[in-house]
C-alpha cells in the first residue's frame, strides 16, 4: 500500500530479516522514550529475529519513505472463540520522530485493516497504549478505534 504524493510516498510492506537491526533499534528507542527504560539491544535483536524464525509468533511490517524504513509495527495473534477467528494485535509501534504527524501510522494501520478485511479468518484489530500517551490515544480515536470496552491488566515475571 502506498500513500502520499510521488515525492513523499509511504509504502507499507512486510518486513524482511535484514531489517531486524533497524526494528530492534526502533524498539530500544521506543522503550527509552515512552517508559524511560533501557533495553538490552542484543536481547531485543534476538527477540526480533525470533519472530522471523517462528512466524506463528507474529509478523513485522515496515513503512518505507524514500527507500528508508521510517516506522515498524508487529502483528501478533489472539484466538477469539467468540468469533471463531483471529484478532490481530498491533504491538511495538515506532515511527521516527521526524516522520510523526505525517500519516505514517495511518498508512500502516490502513494496510493492516485492509489485510483483515480481505481475510475471513481474521475478525479485527486490537492494540494497547499507555494511558498517559495522549498523542497516540488521539491518533487511534481519529482512526475510529474504540478504547472503551476493555482495560488491560498484566502480570510479568
Amino acid at each position: 500500500m502506498s500513500t502520499g504524493n510521488l515525492k513523499n510516498t509511504i509504502t507499507v510492506r512486510e518486513a524482511t530479516l535484514p531489517e531486524h537491526a533497524v526494528i530492534a533499534g526502533f524498539q530500544v528507542a521506543m522503550a527509552a522514550e515512552t517508559e524511560d527504560l533501557a533495553l538490552d539491544r542484543a536481547v531485543v535483536e534476538r527477540g526480533v529475529r525470533e519472530v522471523f524464525r517462528r512466524p506463528e509468533l507474529g509478523k513485522y511490517y515496515v513503512a518505507v519513505k524514500d527507500e528508508r524504513v521510517v516506522a515498524s509495527l508487529l502483528i501478533t495473534y489472539e484466538w477469539s472463540d467468540w468469533r471463531n477467528a483471529l484478532v490481530y494485535w498491533i504491538q511495538s509501534v515506532y515511527v521516527l520522530p521526524e516522520e510523526r504527524g505525517r500519516g505514517v501510522f495511518r498508512a500502516m494501520y490502513g494496510h493492516i485493516r485492509d489485510l483483515v478485511l480481505a481475510d475471513d479468518a481474521v475478525s479485527g484489530i486490537r492494540l494497547y497504549v499507555d494511558k498517559n500517551n495522549r498523542t497516540a490515544r488521539e491518533v487511534y480515536r481519529r482512526l475510529q478505534m474504540d478504547g472503551d470496552h476493555y482495560a488491560l491488566y498484566e502480570w510479568m515475571k
